[in-house]
């Protein structure tokens, strides 16, 4: 990890711009704009893909084309995060104030989730080269069965299994929790619904992983593009949940442009074995127009979900 420049740019890289969002951005408890939103969403961006840049200096085109293609790969599967999230703070009763501070714990939780996923799966193929192929077939599978799925409705949170345990095993109280997670009531600690709020979005980005960790290693085995791309994705739509909460279901399609994203990437893992070759340039341009057209469609025809 020491001979890792990317890796530790990429670390002072979140570090500031974290502190940033904590200590100036967000100083005072307040909900989000969408003015505001857009703007933190834009720099986010700018950032990630200037990042891009200095993978291209440090580790040269390919691996530049790769980060571009798992950051793509990353944002357009987690949009279906976006509305999910939005059913737990309206499940809880989250005030739209205390909405940032949810958010900005999770990603926290995220990031180390994800970077243990990531650096144990690299460990994993470098010794066991045929888990490739499990990914890759995982990813067909998980993108037909995208493709076909019946629409399920809203999800019903009070059957929830995690939820029904963390109800039954720990103090919780749904007095006015003041945007605290946890609260004294005499000498007991009792959980509050932020920090239930905060559990539940930590287990969705968890089950969103699921999908996207083997999609990011269909893309690139590279540790410091994998984790950089797929972190920098993550806290961008952490802003963007701001923008897109009350719309992201106007882009119907996009589900559709994800199954066949998945299905595709999942194949190229089987290149070799098939006699074929994808170039990362190949790569990127079918991620990107197939997503472009999903949004493109979405725009176009009026659906409703």
């Amino acid at each position: 990890m020491l001979n890792h420049p990317v890796l530790w740019a990429f670390c002072a890289v979140v570090t500031g711009y974290l502190l940033l969002d904590l200590g100036v951005f967000h100083k005072k408890v307040r909900a989000l704009t969408f003015r505001q939103a857009a703007w933190q969403s834009l720099m986010i961006v700018i950032v990630a893909l200037a990042f891009g840049v200095f993978v291209y200096h440090e580790k040269g085109r390919d691996r530049a084309l790769e980060y571009y293609s798992a950051y793509v790969m990353e944002y357009a599967l987690s949009m279906d995060n976006i509305f999910v999230i939005l059913l737990i703070m309206r499940y809880f009763s989250i005030e739209p104030q205390y909405h940032h501070k949810v958010l900005f714990w999770g990603v926290i939780g995220a990031m180390l989730m994800r970077g243990i996923f990531i650096f144990a799966g690299v460990l994993l193929i470098r010794k066991f080269s045929w888990v490739l192929y499990v990914f890759g077939a995982f990813l067909i599978w998980a993108g037909i069965k995208n493709l076909i799925k019946k629409e399920d409705g809203t999800p019903d949170f009070s059957k929830n299994p995690l939820l029904r345990f963390l109800s039954r095993y720990l103090r919780i109280t749904t007095v006015p929790h003041q945007g605290k997670f946890v609260i004294r009531r005499g000498n007991r600690r009792f959980f509050t619904l932020l920090a239930l709020a905060l559990l539940m979005v930590e287990l969705t980005d968890l089950i969103f992983a699921v999908d996207s960790i083997p999609a990011a290693f269909a893309i690139t085995q590279d540790e410091d593009v994998l984790f950089s791309s797929n972190i920098l994705a993550v806290m961008g739509l952490r802003s963007m949940f701001f923008m897109l909460a009350a719309v992201i279901q106007r882009f119907w399609a996009l589900e559709y442009g994800i199954s066949i994203v998945l299905i595709g990437i999942g194949l190229k893992m089987f290149q070799e074995l098939l006699g074929f070759h994808i170039s990362a340039e190949e790569s990127l341009g079918f991620i990107v127009g197939v997503l472009g057209l999903s949004i493109v469609l979405s725009l176009l025809i009026r659906r409703e979900r």
